[in-house]
């Protein structure tokens, strides 16, 4: 592997690994980081900090920067998905990690739910079938379920088992356990991170709303935003940078590579024209709490 010389120096600070719902191992994540000239790279895993062992000692080989992080599922806000990136937290004794365990309970008891669910619509799918596309139990997430959906010919494609039966609302949907930002919030300064808010059109909202859900969360211990996210477009990069800047957090930005459980999206680059500069990572380090 080699280091293109003539990419610019940037950071990747929103990937997944097979240990969630991505398609990939760990260290492929640092590898592709490193292949793109990325001179950091943070795994994100959903509610999971257990791929950052095999990602940092990939990493050290490689001579890349891996920034351990996690992504949480948060209550929603006005109907709309709220997740949190934390960051600069690796230790499962910590009060995040001990938290982590919990949720990792409940998604084990909310994926044999959805199994029996899908069974009862008459779609033969198993939690080992869905397990066998994650690699593990623990990974196992809807995305390794609509695969298996689609295995059996129960649906034609990933988005209509999403539409039809597992996005929220939809046939099999069952939800699972989760906090508040404000618990997010402190459960990453207390193990010495900084939570920032993913994606923050996932939530549904715009314009003046959004601005007073960003005000709220950002008094909740929120340092940060992801405004250079891997599928927005610049107007929204642009607003969702001003919007961080009004309120005093790091505007920060990643690609949301799932592998091909998102295609289209590449470490570094998200759809071609992502670039994070590595100062944003300055500023992330600069909002963790003691700094």
């Amino acid at each position: 592997m080699h280091r293109p010389g003539n990419v610019r120096v940037v950071i990747d600070l929103h990937t997944h690994s097979d240990r969630s719902d991505g398609s990939e191992p760990p260290e492929r994540i640092v590898e592709l980081a490193h292949d793109v000239g990325c001179s950091a790279v943070a795994l994100t895993d959903h509610d999971t900090l257990a791929g950052l062992p095999a990602a940092r000692a990939r990493a050290d080989e490689l001579g890349i920067r891996l920034i351990p992080g996690c992504e949480v599922s948060c209550l929603p806000i006005a109907g709309g998905g709220v997740h949190v990136l934390v960051y600069f937290v690796d230790d499962p004794r910590s009060p995040l990690g001990v938290e982590l365990d919990r949720l990792r309970e409940d998604r084990r008891a909310r994926n044999e739910a959805l199994a029996v669910r899908l069974q009862q619509l008459g779609i033969p799918v198993t939690l080992e079938m869905a397990a066998a596309h994650a690699g593990t139990v623990e990974g196992t997430g809807r995305p390794h379920f609509a695969r298996a959906m689609v295995d059996v010919g129960a649906v034609a494609t990933l988005d209509e088992a999403f539409e039809r039966y597992l996005g929220n609302g939809a046939a099999a949907y069952v939800p699972k356990g989760r906090l508040t930002v404000a618990d997010v919030c402190r459960l990453a300064r207390d193990s010495g991170g900084a939570a920032v808010l993913a994606h923050p059109y996932t939530t549904g909202l715009e314009g003046d709303a959004l601005a007073t859900a960003v005000s709220d969360l950002a008094a909740a211990g929120l340092v940060g935003l992801e405004a250079v996210y891997g599928r927005y477009s610049t107007r929204q990069r642009t607003d969702l940078g001003n919007l961080a800047r009004r309120f005093g957090l790091v505007a920060t930005g990643g690609s949301d590579y799932h592998g091909a459980s998102k295609p289209g999206l590449h470490v570094g680059t998200g759809t071609g024209d992502l670039k994070v500069p590595d100062q944003v990572l300055v500023q992330l380090e600069a909002a963790r709490p003691g700094a």
